[in-house]
């Protein structure tokens, strides 16, 4: 009596230390989840920085718009011998030895292109539709960061509960343990039921201690898509809500106008039609302005009529280029840039085929796998009604332990099973609302 007793103080303090833990851990909410992913993830930042890039590029400091100016400066030192013999014959001839003469010179100049075909417009559109592309290409990346998330963030939810349903399970037995005991004791049954639950417990205990480890590591997994900002222990949510079951029209019209790739292929059509034009304004002729301000110092050696002069001054200049022919180069250019065109609207034809079937195939996933998890719930009811009615015919000795063991293993099977068909159920909503274009418009 003393041992059953003892028993069950045991599995007190052993549940109230087990619940004390677990409420003194920080839940990790899933908005949580995704502002630090968004913040701190290493895919997310290259993307983001991609988008600083191309919006740099969009700005009128990278767009030829505006003139170059130069400056330039030198000097000349001449050490020179010279013997010299003037035109004039009054005056004697000479023989000069080291005679030194300098000259100087600095200008600023400026050079501004006025036309040059419109290839300048057409380039500073194409950076535009560039940039709009990179944050196309950023959300993409995002999309799917948050898709990579929810699959690792309801992973550790999913073996979350599937612990808390084998610790459950462990504590069945071992309440049955201390029951084969008592009855031991006072001879009402045989060791061997004693031995039978204690084999129980050690499958009971292997498979908490294994899902343990699984939990650990994929909290792990989750912190690396978190970027390892989250340092400490934590919990995560584990309760689903579903929302899509009637919006199939809706979303797929969405899908049909939203869907990133979709959208990424538009605005490559865009800026391939920018690539013809720019292509053809080589056939046009370049009209250029230039203007400089200068000046000039000489300091002549003694033979040199004029001693020092310095000379400042403005010179400008209007100049036209055409190339009339460069070989073919453009020609060539210009019809690859329409091949492209081509490929490129191509390519979105085959997108919207594809964006049709991958719509279907994951509504219809997302439908089944909800109503596999409706079963499943069904399902738990019909088994833990199994379960307390092989429990309580157990303690009245009109069932034996296997079929008792066989109940509980089946409610066992039944829970872990809706577990499953949960998380999948939701994993398979978010992926159509990522293929709809829905995904970062809906809280998680």
């Amino acid at each position: 009596m003393k041992k059953h007793s003892f028993n069950i103080i045991v599995l007190v303090l052993t549940f109230c230390i087990s619940f004390k833990g677990v409420s003194q851990q920080e839940v990790l909410t899933k908005e949580q989840a995704v502002a630090l992913a968004l913040d701190n993830n290493y895919g997310v930042k290259i993307a983001k920085n991609a988008v600083t890039v191309a919006e740099n590029n969009t700005s009128i400091l990278n767009t030829g718009f505006l003139p170059t100016v130069t400056g330039n400066a030198g000097a000349t030192y001449n050490l020179d011998n010279s013997e010299v013999e003037f035109s004039d014959a009054s005056r004697p001839s000479a023989i000069l030895n080291g005679a030194e003469s300098s000259r100087y010179n600095a200008s600023v100049n400026v050079n501004y292109m006025l036309f040059d075909g419109l290839g300048r417009r057409y380039n500073y559109k194409r950076l535009k539709e560039q940039y709009q592309l990179s944050e196309l290409q950023a959300r993409e990346t995002i999309e799917n960061t948050i898709i990579q998330l929810f699959s690792v963030y309801y992973n550790v939810a999913q073996l979350a509960d599937n612990l808390n349903t084998l610790e459950e399970t462990l504590n069945v037995t071992k309440d049955r343990l201390v029951r084969a005991e008592y009855q031991f004791e006072y001879g009402q049954n045989t060791k061997l039921e004693v031995l039978n639950a204690q084999v129980d417990i050690n499958n009971d205990s292997i498979n908490i201690i294994n899902t343990k480890q699984q939990l650990k590591n994929a909290k792990r997994d989750l912190k690396l898509v978190l970027g390892e900002v989250y340092n400490t222990d934590f919990d995560v949510e584990t309760e689903v809500q579903f929302t899509l079951q009637f919006q199939k029209d809706s979303l797929f019209e969405k899908a049909k106008s939203r869907n990133v790739a979709l959208l990424q292929t538009e605005k490559n059509i865009a800026i391939s039609k920018l690539d013809i034009s720019s292509g053809r304004s080589a056939y046009l002729p370049a009209v250029g302005l230039t203007g400089s301000y200068g000046w000039n110092k000489n300091n002549n050696n003694a033979a040199s009529f004029v001693a020092t002069s310095t000379n400042t001054g403005l010179s400008g200049g209007l100049n036209l280029s055409w190339n009339l022919f460069d070989g073919g180069s453009t020609i060539n250019r210009v019809r690859n840039a329409k091949i492209n065109l081509e490929t490129q609207k191509l390519q979105k034809e085959n997108i919207l085929l594809n964006i049709e079937r991958d719509f279907n195939n994951a509504w219809d996933n997302y439908m089944n796998r909800l109503e596999i998890y409706d079963i499943q719930e069904k399902n738990i009811l019909t088994a833990q009604n199994n379960f307390e009615r092989t429990q309580e015919k157990f303690k009245i000795g009109q069932v034996n332990s296997i079929e008792f063991r066989q109940a509980q293993l089946n409610l066992l099977s039944a829970e872990l099973s809706r577990n499953q068909a949960k998380f999948e159920a939701k994993l398979s909503e978010l992926e159509v609302l990522q293929i709809s274009g829905e995904l970062l418009n809906v809280e998680f």
